[in-house]
């Protein structure tokens, strides 16, 4: 288990969190969007990268930003376990107040972590909601309808469960259970926790470079499996709240 008192990220209020897969050529303007970024967050802020074990010279890019970026730092996994093994691994090693993350595809902009921390401390999750999206019919399409199911079978009321900018409490980050697919479904994993969620919208842009990692299995097919695990696990969800103990100094 990671240990607390060495972690960097317990001196920052929030952390954004940027799991990428081989997104080589976006890092370098990433990190230009970010720096600008951490100069006017509302809270002290640092940027965690997670190489989700990339083939193309992403790692090499990250480190090279890390070193002349006071506020930015990265893990980088043994080989490539997918969004929800790459969020796990940002929760657990994230000590800050708040945690965030956004993808790497520059398609949201961190800008917009500010809209969504005004309102963190009244909820346990702020997400965004792609106002105006910047994407094909097509893939608009699959997204509309797996939204539509995924609404359905967990009752969350979050119409737009896929836009990759959110902010939570990093307590209740912590205790989301880990399973594939778990992305799909952190506000109503939230919401079993007893906490609420709100919608803010945010803007959207066309991909920068690089290609979607997502394909017709995992933008559709693969959800509406992820539904009826995320069903079963709720009949079995145990959720307590220890109100006295000896233990923390």
């Amino acid at each position: 288990m990671m240990n607390k008192n060495r972690n960097v990220t317990r001196h920052y209020r929030f952390t954004i969190l940027i799991p990428e897969y081989n997104e080589e050529d976006n890092i370098f303007p990433l990190e230009s969007k970010l720096h600008l970024f951490l100069s006017t967050s509302i809270y002290p802020t640092c940027v965690v990268f997670i190489n989700d074990g990339s083939t193309d010279d992403s790692l090499n890019r990250i480190r090279e930003v890390c070193t002349r970026n006071e506020h930015f730092f990265y893990i980088s996994l043994e080989k490539n376990g997918g969004l929800s093994a790459a969020l796990k691994a940002g929760f657990d090693y994230t000590f800050s107040d708040y945690v965030g993350y956004m993808d790497a595809d520059m398609q949201t902009d961190a800008e917009d972590f500010n809209l969504l921390l005004q309102d963190i401390e009244n909820y346990g999750l702020v997400t965004g909601i792609r106002a105006d999206r910047k994407d094909s019919f097509f893939k608009k399409f699959q997204s509309k309808i797996a939204n539509g199911f995924r609404r359905m079978m967990t009752k969350d009321g979050v119409s737009d469960t896929g836009c990759p900018l959110k902010v939570m409490h990093t307590d209740l980050a912590k205790r989301i259970p880990l399973f594939n697919g778990m992305h799909r479904f952190l506000p109503a994993l939230i919401l079993l926790q007893n906490r609420e969620v709100q919608q803010i919208p945010v803007r959207h842009y066309p991909r920068f470079a690089g290609e979607s990692k997502y394909h017709l299995w995992n933008r559709l097919t693969g959800p509406f499996i992820d539904c009826f695990a995320y069903r079963w696990m709720k009949k079995r969800y145990i959720n307590y709240i220890v109100n006295e103990n000896n233990i923390e100094e």
